[in-house]
């Protein structure tokens, strides 16, 4: 009987690409799940799950995003300063006229584990409102 080794990725034979995405007319849920799988490199066949070997991806345009339904009403944002009477709830409405890249990477960073690979893995990301001249030589990433 042959036996067969698993193969473990190791951080030198990872090639990162660089990927920019217009979020202009995107679904936010749509476009977070395709930037988080680029983002952990699910979508290479040397994917390794304990590895980070993901893509660096920057989201421009982010306050053109899309949601669908009524969630630019009924979704909610909770933060907590830590100090008493400290809480705050903003509506996604309000969120996106104050910080819409903040609503972007809060949605791309709910996909990506927890943990201190996904902690990793976050840094990679980078979210800008409007068009960003320094990133037009990288590559388009369609959503």
């Amino acid at each position: 009987m042959k036996k067969i080794k698993t193969k473990f990725t190791s951080n030198q034979e990872i090639k990162r690409e660089r990927y920019v995405v217009d979020a202009s007319g995107k679904i936010l849920g749509r476009l977070a799940t395709k930037v988080s799988v680029y983002l952990r490199g699910k979508q290479k066949p040397i994917f390794t799950p304990q590895t980070d070997c993901g893509d660096y991806v920057v989201v421009v345009n982010a306050e053109k995003v899309k949601v669908t339904g009524r969630k630019i009403k009924d979704k909610m944002y909770f933060t907590h300063s830590g100090y008493p009477g400290g809480d705050k709830l903003l509506s996604l409405e309000k969120m996106m006229e104050i910080k819409p890249e903040k609503v972007i990477q809060l949605a791309i960073t709910g996909m990506i584990p927890h943990n201190r690979l996904g902690a990793k893995v976050v840094k990679k990301l980078k979210v800008f409102r409007g068009e960003r001249p320094e990133y037009k030589k990288w590559l388009k990433l369609e959503v």
